[in-house]
């Protein structure tokens, strides 16, 4: 283990990176079958032979600017206390109600245990009931972590632990929560909103919904993911912070399932500009934007706003809109968006990565100042890219994006340099 602490460092969505965690696909998205694909969350299956080397390509860019941590490296070096290994094994099987093998589990390697907490568990057919079991695991496979910005989001100097919309992915918040807290690499508190403060039982909040834009505004969808009692929890949360502090919320369609995350119709790439999916967040008029305001420990203001760039403005971030597939075609539009062609994310202000397929978008954005750079190419070097002022490198993303996310899903930010605004 290093003896490095990263200080947990968010205070804006664009300063420039300087370590991120990910978490490389593996047996655990080819351990999903049509027939339980929608159980994990996917309405198609992905085959990884494909996925893999456009993730791959993704993250030798990521390692090539800025620090990357891996969630399978970071979870067998925490299962090394066996402290932390049995009390994770212990809340993951309560949570799961499986803990008739469970004493099993710690017989494995620190290695094998990190292995098959992602990839899942076979469930051993030694009984009459498994053996009618149609069931092959008996802790499911974990298809969705390789979007590792859901289950946990940095917020300032903390990590906040998401609590999942759907219980196939609580396994991930537990994973990361334990990461956080007993890791020597980071130097951090995590705080469990929900946990510590949501007494409804309907609360969930998801990383991909909360965007940070300066330190003291942060937005947030109100999604099918994140719900408003998810936003309460968070609130509380705000309330123990000192000085004033803005939320703006933006309610998102629970239809079609592209709409997942505030983070797949909004993400900023520049101190000025940010991209979106027009129709919905400057054109509808169904899906409303709140502007919350807390003073030290009271909420003094929930009002509605006409939308999220005219709110920001009010808090002097003036943001020059780029649409997701361009103005002329509503379809283009729609189609680029479900491609995740809104979602990208920052190394550095004016710096993105997204998905090269999305050729509306990135005409969009190269009509904008941004010059368009193969990730190919920089990693062959044929490409310098600190020659260029703002660009957008450009990942493969055929087979990736069929997972329903793109560059800002694939990544937690740990800590970024501040903006000067």
């Amino acid at each position: 283990m290093t003896n490095e602490k990263i200080q947990i460092n968010v205070n804006s969505e664009i300063g420039e990176l300087e370590s991120v965690i990910t978490h490389t696909p593996g047996a655990e998205v080819e351990n999903m079958t049509p027939e339980n694909a929608a159980r994990a969350l996917y309405s198609d299956i992905l085959n990884l032979s494909v996925a893999l080397p456009e993730y791959n390509e993704f993250n030798a860019i990521l390692q090539k600017v800025t620090k990357v941590f891996e969630v399978r490296d970071l979870l067998s070096e925490i299962l090394q206390n066996e402290k932390v290994k049995n009390n994770l094994i212990t809340k993951i099987c309560r949570a799961e109600a499986v803990g008739d093998f469970c004493s099993t589990l710690g017989d494995l390697s620190n290695e094998d245990l990190a292995k098959q907490l992602i990839e899942g568990v076979e469930m051993h057919k030694d009984t009459l009931t498994k053996f009618l079991d149609n069931e092959r695991f008996s802790l499911h496979p974990l298809p969705n972590f390789f979007f590792t910005r859901d289950a946990a989001f940095s917020m300032n100097d903390k990590v906040l632990i998401s609590r999942m919309a759907s219980k196939v992915r609580e396994r991930e918040s537990l994973i990361m929560e334990a990461i956080f807290d007993y890791h020597p690499s980071f130097a951090t508190q995590t705080v469990n909103p929900v946990k510590l403060y949501d007494k409804s039982g309907k609360a969930s909040i998801e990383g991909g919904d909360v965007l940070i834009a300066r330190e003291d505004v942060f937005l947030s969808g109100i999604s099918g993911r994140t719900t408003s009692q998810g936003i309460d929890a968070v609130l509380e949360f705000l309330k123990t912070k000192p000085g004033t502090k803005h939320m703006i919320l933006q309610e998102l369609p629970y239809q079609p399932e592209s709409f997942i995350h505030l983070d797949m119709v909004f993400t900023f790439l520049d101190k000025d500009k940010c991209m979106i999916f027009e129709p919905l967040i400057l054109k509808s008029s169904r899906h409303i934007t709140i502007h919350l305001i807390v003073e030290g420990d009271q909420v003094v203001q929930i009002k509605e706003e006409e939308n999220m760039l005219t709110a920001l403005r009010k808090l002097g971030i003036d943001l020059e809109p780029i649409s997701c597939g361009g103005h002329e075609d509503i379809y283009i539009m729609e189609r680029e968006q479900w491609q995740s062609g809104a979602n990208f994310f920052a190394i550095a202000p004016g710096k993105v990565i997204g998905y090269g397929r999305n050729t509306n978008t990135m005409n969009e954005l190269n009509n904008h100042g941004f010059e368009i750079i193969k990730a190919k190419d920089v990693l062959k070097n044929k490409v310098n890219i600190e020659e260029y002022e703002k660009y957008v490198i450009t990942i493969e993303g055929d087979e990736l994006s069929r997972g329903g996310g793109g560059a800002r899903c694939m990544t937690m930010p740990l800590s970024r340099k501040a903006v000067d605004w």
